[in-house]
């Protein structure tokens, strides 16, 4: 993967697009995968990882159907509310799991979160997001899931080169077995996608390997260094509730500018302003933010429902996964974990 964000732009471009799949020029399955494994050799990739990470190799149609079945974008018809979401996926029991990893990894998280200035509430809720806290990491072979989808090719570029990277992950010692995740290739506890893992994996406890399959340590370290590398600024909260006066004037603050990544999330934040500005404006945030912080004005489900002010650090939240609704619930989540 290149940032989350962007494999979700490139998969909902590919979900509009006329153009039925081409798969791979004509070539059968085994041709292209042969095809594949030359690309990964020029790269350095070993034939001894090759051989066992191709072994009987079919295409799997149950990755397809699920691709191609994937929603497309949101009609102009509106957005389904937030409040319904967050209480599903912000729930007692996703807390009280947050919770208990939270005081189980103490130590770990104390480390990271000062190396990487990252909050230890935000890493655990990714991880509570993305696999439950390691409770269902997804069972499909990587390398037929990412073969598959390269030789169907709707995403012909972004999954062959994902494979390929999955080729280097693997040459790095991890067995074929090992190496499962979610139908469209990610996999472990942060659900990395193979290129993420060269990129970004850490290792959290010094042990010469980022196992971020089953090491609580090395999981943290590696959500930590994404966030770190997207851009979080330390010392300042994703967001925080406001009030919002009856007489705001919605159409003054709306946003103009068009996103060039997720432009149907980034249209429902509005103009940035400094906190201050916001005050002026009759917005006062519930907690405490510094006057010359940054922030957009968010109200998903309209006036008279709940509101907040998104500082950046919302916006890291969105290179994981460009989707409101899921930067919102994690955004609540690790308030609820902290609390």
């Amino acid at each position: 993967m290149i940032k989350r964000a962007l494999f979700a732009a490139a998969a909902a471009f590919a979900l509009t697009s006329p153009t039925p799949p081409v798969q791979a020029q004509g070539l059968s399955f085994d041709a292209y995968v042969q095809l594949m494994m030359a690309k990964a050799r020029a790269e350095g990739v070993s034939e001894s990882t090759l051989q066992r990470m191709t072994s009987g190799l079919t295409p799997n149609d149950r990755v397809i159907r699920l691709d191609r079945g994937q929603p497309g974008t949101p009609t102009r018809t509106g957005y389904p509310a937030l409040a319904p979401y967050i209480n599903t996926h912000v729930n007692p029991t996703r807390i009280r799991r947050g919770k208990d990893m939270y005081n189980a990894t103490r130590l770990i998280r104390q480390r990271v979160e000062q190396q990487y200035g990252v909050p230890s509430e935000i890493l655990m809720a990714i991880w509570g997001h993305e696999t439950n806290y390691g409770g269902f990491k997804g069972n499909f072979d990587l390398s037929r899931s990412l073969a598959t989808l390269a030789w169907e090719g709707r995403r012909r570029e972004l999954f062959e080169s994902e494979w390929i990277a999955l080729m280097k992950v693997a040459d790095k010692g991890y067995s074929r077995s090992q190496l499962v995740g979610s139908w469209a290739g990610a996999f472990g506890n942060p659900q990395f996608l193979p290129s993420v893992y060269l990129r970004l994996a850490t290792d959290g406890d010094g042990d010469g390997r980022a196992d971020i399959f089953n090491n609580r340590a090395d999981t943290l370290a590696s959500i930590a260094r994404y966030f770190q590398d997207s851009g979080w600024r330390s010392g300042q909260p994703w967001g925080v509730r406001a009030s919002v006066p009856d007489n705001l004037d919605r159409r003054a603050i709306e946003n103009k500018i068009v996103a060039p990544v997720c432009p149907r999330v980034h249209e429902r934040h509005s103009q940035w302003k400094t906190v201050r500005e916001w005050r002026n404006l009759g917005v006062q945030p519930q907690k405490y933010l510094a006057d010359d912080v940054m922030a957009s004005f968010f109200q998903p489900d309209g006036p008279g429902k709940p509101a907040w002010l998104l500082t950046s650090n919302y916006r890291v939240i969105l290179e994981y996964n460009c989707s409101n609704y899921y930067a919102m619930s994690v955004g609540l989540l690790a308030d609820e974990i902290a609390n």
